[in-house]
């Protein structure tokens, strides 16, 4: 059940458009035909490639876990087989249906090449991971600021060719979407600057934070609020009182109340702004990052800003990212962290200044507890209290040399929009740990089989897994029209006697959803064409007429550039095939 993907709709409203033939005896491309139907009864052809509304029987709800598996000393374990996982799902154990191994250094794949009219230019890698760097400008203070943009300019150029990165910061106000570009990525670095609209503790006159100020207002906390009240008076953010009487004393403390309350209010209604800010931009990255295809990773780099019990965007960010299989890492910025008040905003009343620490103890912790939590509902990391940031995004960014993808089918499922806790064991009787994702959310209603095969479809493209239930092969060839544009065909063959038929008034029966997408090089997507196959073959069609098997030509008109192919076949028994590829016109 993998995410719905927005920015993936326009797949679903392509235009059918259709050819099939019989795959030539030799290299160059079938031309597009259709293969005479021999007398029959209902007078069906063999072969037909056309919009129609087909019936599917549907393998749903087809739950996706990526896990990573380390031994004792944390380098990941590669040799491990299907046999050796249990998955549960709510605590029951699971059917594993689908299981493959990756391994990070693998060569990348390259699609098949026809003969074209044109020299073909380099091919270029498959992207294969899509990385967002969210860095908390709103939070992050210069200083740390400063230690974070030079560890990430080095990271940055530590990334691999099959690697996209973004840069985001929490306030919006600097961006770059998905490229490879070392040069954009470090000159969009260099642009970011402190973005927060609330005061520094310098100037803060009560010294009251985001924390104390939830205490005091939202907690109704007494002892926060007579430290704030006793700031005020301290400092002279009220008036002094007039006398020594009580009568003066009284209305004095009752002025710094005031002040103190005002101080609150106002500290509670800037954090809260901030706050949802942060937790809306990262909502969006969310959204952008999951219309990519590929393993896709969102890395926080910020020092944690605090989200009161009220605020739930929190969770909501979470559910999105679960339901688009988005990783979210985060890598706390203030490295080896001590809690001290600023200096410079000190109170001269000492038996006030262990509330102060205190406080800001408490609001470190609880600062952080946002990055842990992100981290751990989605399958991440946090690094911390370290000052070493380079190790922080190594290991955050980090791919594993092994990983695992596993796939099941949950039994019983109730539509109901509940979450599900998802367990992936290890039977080994070595010491292995597991990081996988925690669980995933169960639609809210029943859909269709035929939309819900659609979704699968289009759920296909925007991944990068490769599947071969089906006897398919992709080829490309390409030539210019002009200097400014060129024609790109995607040639699909089908071994159509390996397929599963079922046999209805002498022929046998099939449909295959053909869909040829195309991205640009960083993983956007640009166009695609889908076809819907009928094929009705005769026994002895089937047996002697189809040696070669039947190829489809999709073809695109594009500008020179590199691009990658994502080719999908789905047949109405539920089998898929998946091919990745990449191509450059010069």
């Amino acid at each position: 059940m993998r995410a719905h993907l927005s920015s993936a709709s326009a797949l679903l409203a392509l235009m059918l458009c259709a050819s099939a033939a019989p795959a030539q005896d030799s290299a160059a491309p079938a031309e597009t035909a259709t293969v005479p139907a021999q007398p029959s009864d209902k007078n069906v052809p063999e072969l037909s490639a056309q919009d129609t509304s087909t019936t599917f029987k549907v393998r749903v709800n087809l739950v996706e876990v990526r896990a990573v598996v380390r031994d004792a000393q944390g380098q990941a374990v590669g040799s491990l087989k299907q046999e050796d996982f249990q998955l549960l799902d709510n605590g029951r154990p699971q059917v594993i249906s689908r299981f493959s191994v990756e391994h990070a250094g693998a060569p990348p794949t390259v699609i098949k090449q026809e003969p074209s009219p044109e020299p073909p230019g380099p091919s270029i890698a498959l992207p294969k991971r899509y990385v967002a760097y969210l860095l908390d400008d709103i939070h992050l203070q210069q200083a740390d600021l400063a230690q974070v943009r030079n560890a990430a300019t080095r990271h940055l150029q530590t990334l691999a060719t099959t690697d996209r990165a973004a840069i985001y910061t929490t306030s919006g106000r600097v961006q770059l979407d998905f490229t490879d570009d070392s040069d954009k990525l470090q000159e969009t670095l260099k642009q970011i600057r402190p973005s927060s609209i609330e005061e520094s503790e310098a100037t803060k006159c009560p010294n009251v934070s985001y924390y104390m100020a939830d205490l005091i207002e939202n907690k109704h906390d007494q002892r926060a609020l007579q430290t704030a009240i006793q700031d005020a008076m301290d400092r002279g953010c009220s008036p002094p009182p007039q006398s020594d009487s009580a009568a003066d004393i009284q209305a004095a403390l009752k002025a710094a109340a005031l002040v103190a309350e005002n101080a609150a209010r106002r500290e509670l209604t800037t954090g809260d702004h901030e706050t949802r800010l942060s937790l809306g931009t990262l909502d969006q990255v969310v959204r952008r990052i999951a219309a990519m295809p590929g393993q896709r990773s969102i890395l926080i780099v910020s020092p944690g800003f605090y989200n009161p019990d009220d605020l739930q965007q929190q969770s909501e960010v979470t559910d999105r990212a679960l339901h688009s299989y988005v990783t979210i890492s985060a890598l706390d910025a203030r490295g080896l962290y001590t809690a001290m008040p600023d200096i410079s905003a000190r109170t001269t009343n000492p038996t006030i200044l262990p509330d102060y620490v205190r406080y800001k103890q408490d609001a470190a912790i609880a600062d952080a507890d946002i990055l842990v939590a992100l981290a751990d509902a989605t399958g991440g990391k946090f690094f911390h209290n370290s000052n070493d940031l380079d190790l922080g995004f190594r290991q955050l960014e980090s791919l594993p040399e092994y990983s695992y993808l596993l796939a099941f089918s949950p039994q019983n499922l109730k539509y109901d929009g509940k979450f599900h806790n998802v367990k992936v064991i290890v039977k080994s009787p070595q010491k292995l740990s597991v990081q996988a994702r925690k669980g995933y959310y169960a639609p809210r209603q029943a859909v269709g089989e035929a939309e819900q095969a659609k979704q699968q479809i289009q759920d296909e493209v925007f991944s990068q897994e490769e599947l071969h239930e089906l006897p398919v092969e992709m080829h490309t060839q390409f030539f210019k029209t002009s200097d400014e544009n060129a024609k790109l065909s995607v040639l699909v063959k089908l071994d159509v006697r390996h397929l599963h038929y079922r046999k209805t008034d002498g022929r046998n029966n099939n449909n295959l959803t053909v869909v040829s997408a195309l991205f640009d090089r960083n993983g956007n997507y640009v166009t695609g064409i889908q076809k819907v196959v009928q094929m009705h073959w005769k026994d002895d069609t089937l047996d002697s007429k189809l040696a070669s098997g039947v190829t489809l030509k999709n073809s695109f008109d594009v500008k020179p550039g590199s691009y990658v192919v994502r080719l999908v076949v789905r047949d109405d028994e539920g089998q898929l095939a998946a091919q990745n590829g990449a191509i450059e016109i010069p």
